[in-house]
């Protein structure tokens, strides 16, 4: 049975029994383990700089601190490699019960109220237009969409991607950002990706006076574009055009299309007051002898700038007691997280008849929007944020060490984005477990990738040479843990380099931010940086040996410790992703280490095999992704504690990707109005 499972039984059984812990309640072993291990350092007089006395007696028990003492506990972290360390059994089982006690103690307190209001960011503002006015074209250019499709082949309910696919990189890649689009409509600044997090971060998505006027001027570039008309627009008859003579009266008219329209972009029926308001603003400006069309382009500006458009809010959040989203604000979390972008009418239906407030009901849903081409929405936002693959943007690796990144005038890390990127969408598609991010049997390669890849023995031959617009992927099986997955693919290892040699605490620092959710404290600001040009005395010394002065310093040894493993890991591959067995200098790459103090490992197939060990724990940390990514916000301990049941649920089918996403939506976390 697994650690996981062990201590989720072990929380139920005391459940049941009806003695659950309450909040003085520390058990025996707990407090013997940090009396006997910790006290001394983290105490009154230690040096540790956090105090476990209170902790240890009983007194101090807030989720925050037990969270931290479990997450370090579990980990190996502490106490440090170089004390006495507690047999695996103890550890294991003081792990299960501060687990269980962090459990009793967020089902006893309220979690925090933490900010659930927030603007749309750029890439969902352009999503909500298209969607609401069904254009067929795109609003403005979004180079932050690094994938351009070409001949449909994102399909999901077919359930597989095909084996060849032509995609083009947006920002990297020849015209890939001339596309048919609305003339005169200039896109505001793209949001800031908060620190270890996503653009959807609430604190980073505040609506100042200038951003507001921005808001307003860009509603109306929009409905005024030249190229804001009927083979565009998809609702143009049903809302724009004027209506025939012997209809209904003109005001009626209004009020019907206005209720329909405001539902759409407000995301819930729309208030009587409300809608007064807008079709008084209509009929004032028909009686001025607007024409029906201008008029009603002059509202559809007013809507698309209007905070309840603007906005991503909880209307029961105002509520101190409110323990659950309504309906209609669940139907909006949910549609935003899996297809940035406003609910459908279907959607909405399902949120006013009852069915997003039963589990099945929810499930159905869930599946459908799985089944959309809107979801390719969530794999051009999701999979390039958590993977930080905005930084192989900037990544110029030196040409004359490197002349085969670049050919005809581009780099090939045009390219290597779009590797990774193809990966999520397959297993997305297809439902394959979430460990296939850390090792593959296949992947998707160009023509030019596979012949940057030769050096691994792979066959070259499959894809045929493409320009610098139309790329075209195929499918290939991996060899070995050398290749596959997202850890190790060429994007990764050129982007944590920098334009000479590999980056080992970089690449370390990536692995435990975005593999584990654990990411590191920064590095003190007087640290001196590596001499690229290493002297004499350096020239016979391997990079480890070079980087350990670093280790050497007290307030820097911590987040070696966590950092270094990781990243000499990955040590084989060059700035540029080549496999390489010996440095320039002869002296041969050493890539050992140990994973979480416990999995000693010599090579990148033993660190893959290490992680894949510990499946849960990386499995917990991508949950945390997505469901920080969804709400928003950073996760709290009362989060975490929803995402420990989800990965114990998901265990059951292999943690496959969707399951995982269900997963998320059901948990009490999603459905909070906080």
């Amino acid at each position: 049975m697994s650690h996981l499972h062990m201590r989720l039984l072990c929380f139920a059984f005391l459940l049941l029994s009806g003695g659950g812990l309450t909040v003085a309640d520390n058990p025996p072993a707990v407090t013997t383990f940090l009396e006997t291990h910790c006290v001394d350092c983290h105490g009154a007089d230690g040096e540790g700089d956090v105090d476990l006395q209170l902790f240890a007696s009983g007194q101090e028990q807030s989720p925050e601190l037990i969270e931290l003492v479990h997450h370090v506990i579990e980990r190996h972290e502490m106490p440090p490699e170089e004390m006495e360390q507690p047999p695996k059994e103890a550890r294991r089982m003081v792990a299960s019960e501060l687990y269980n006690l962090l459990a009793a103690k967020t089902r006893q307190t309220q979690a925090p109220r933490k900010q659930s209001l927030r603007r749309m960011n750029r890439f969902q503002y352009h999503n909500a237009v298209t969607d609401l006015f069904n254009l067929r074209c795109a609003v403005f250019g979004l180079p932050e969409r690094v994938a351009r499709v070409y001949a449909n082949y994102f399909d999901p309910a077919k359930g597989r991607l095909p084996d060849i696919v032509a995609v083009g990189n947006r920002p990297l890649g020849k015209s890939q950002l001339i596309e048919p689009r609305l003339a005169g409509v200039a896109p505001f600044p793209q949001d800031l990706r908060a620190e270890h997090g996503f653009d959807t971060q609430a604190d980073h998505l505040s609506l100042s006076p200038l951003l507001m006027e921005s808001f307003l001027s860009l509603g109306q570039s929009i409905v005024q574009s030249k190229d804001f008309v009927k083979k565009n627009v998809g609702i143009w008859g049903e809302f724009f055009e004027a209506p025939e003579k012997h209809a209904d009266p003109e005001s009626k008219v209004i009020e019907t299309r206005l209720t329909k329209f405001l539902t759409l972009a407000f995301r819930r029926p729309v208030e009587k007051e409300t809608l007064d308001r807008y079709v008084s603003f209509v009929t004032a400006k028909r009686a001025k002898g607007i024409s029906f069309e201008d008029s009603m382009k002059a509202t559809a500006a007013a809507v698309i700038a209007s905070p309840r458009f603007l906005y991503i809010y909880n209307a029961d959040s105002q509520f101190e007691g409110a323990e659950a989203l309504d309906p209609y604000s669940f139907a909006s979390r949910l549609s935003f997280f899996l297809w940035g972008s406003i609910p459908d009418e279907q959607l909405l239906f399902a949120a006013e008849a009852g069915l997003l407030e039963n589990k099945q009901g929810i499930r159905e849903e869930v599946r459908r929007m799985l089944k959309s081409k809107k979801l390719k929405r969530f794999c051009d936002a999701f999979p390039l944020q958590w993977l930080q693959l905005d930084r192989m943007i900037s990544a110029t690796p030196d040409p004359d060490l490197f002349p085969h990144f670049y050919f005809s005038k581009y780099r090939l890390s045009m390219h290597m984005m779009l590797e990774p990127l193809l990966l999520f969408e397959a297993v997305l598609l297809e439902n394959l477990p979430v460990t296939q991010f850390i090792h593959s049997d296949f992947t998707y390669r160009s023509h030019q990738l596979n012949k940057a890849y030769a050096e691994l023995g792979l066959d070259v031959a499959a894809a045929k040479p493409t320009g610098p617009t139309r790329l075209v992927f195929e499918r290939t099986l991996t060899q070995d843990k050398r290749s596959g997955g997202v850890i190790t693919n060429a994007a990764v290892m050129t982007m944590l380099s920098n334009p000479e040699r590999s980056q080992p605490i970089s690449r370390g620092a990536w692995l435990a931010s975005v593999v584990f959710n654990d990411p590191p404290k920064p590095p003190p600001a007087d640290v001196p940086p590596l001499p690229e040009h290493a002297g004499i005395e350096t020239e016979t010394l391997t990079l480890r040996e070079r980087l350990s002065a670093h280790r050497e310093r007290a307030d820097c040894r911590g987040c070696h410790e966590q950092i270094d493993p990781l990243g000499f890991a990955l040590e084989n591959y060059d700035a540029v992703g080549r496999w390489r067995s010996t440095y320039k200098n002869g002296r041969s790459v050493n890539s050992s280490g140990k994973l979480f103090h416990q999995y000693d490992f010599g090579n990148i197939t033993e660190f893959k095999e290490a992680i894949l060990k510990e499946d849960a724990t990386f499995v917990k940390a991508f949950a945390k992704h997505l469901l920080s990514f969804a709400l928003g916000r950073k996760l709290t301990p009362w989060d975490n504690v929803d995402v420990e049941d989800v990965v114990a649920t998901t265990a059951g089918d292999g943690y496959k990707i969707q399951s995982i996403i269900e997963g998320v939506v059901m948990s009490p976390a999603f459905r909070s109005p906080w």
